[in-house]
């Protein structure tokens, strides 16, 4: 396998982007990490997206293809990658092993979700659909009850306390769409 390097990066601010859509946000990331990485979109071989549930969200599906026209990129290959919260990075992964093995050199790589666009109990059914829907959620498990019952189980093995639980998102980086 050859040697992977990420030679750009780009990303929007984290925050409620009323004014801009999907599309803006992912191409505003974008266009940073490629003029980051001083590269023309010609020198781009493909493009992997990372979205969970832009079909629910947003309406749209077949987002990546969208996504590399919006961004002036055609023709290229653009594929979309689904892996709930992790999402992103298994498009990162795709990426790194397209280049790796040799099939591309240069590939542009993204993560995004929008989610403020819709009504708050859309958006958690969308992130729900991650959950085993005949399971957790007919059971009424939901993404932030499983996570407060692994924080608690922590806290019992681990001796971890909510102090240190809430350092945590004071600590994260506040990141919106990346590429």
């Amino acid at each position: 396998m050859r040697r992977v390097a990420i030679v750009g990066v780009g990303m929007t601010e984290f925050g409620e982007h009323w004014e801009k859509g999907y599309r803006e946000l992912i191409a505003e990331a974008g266009v940073r990490a490629i003029e980051d990485a001083k590269l023309e979109g010609v020198k781009i071989d493909a493009l992997y997206g990372g979205t969970m549930a832009a079909g629910r969200l947003i309406g749209q599906e077949h987002i990546t293809a969208l996504i590399a026209d919006y961004m002036g990129l055609n023709p290229i290959p653009a594929t979309r990658v689904e892996a709930a919260c992790a999402s992103g990075g298994v498009a990162l992964r795709t990426g790194f092993l397209a280049v790796a093995s040799g099939h591309h050199d240069v590939v542009v790589v993204g993560g995004a979700e929008k989610m403020t666009d819709v009504p708050t109990g859309e958006a958690a059914a969308a992130l729900g659909g991650a959950g085993d829907q005949e399971w957790e959620l007919f059971m009424g498990a939901t993404f932030p009850g499983l996570y407060a019952l692994a924080a608690r189980r922590h806290m019992h093995d681990y001796g971890t306390t909510r102090e240190m639980l809430a350092i945590a998102p004071m600590t994260t980086l506040k990141i919106r769409c990346v590429f």
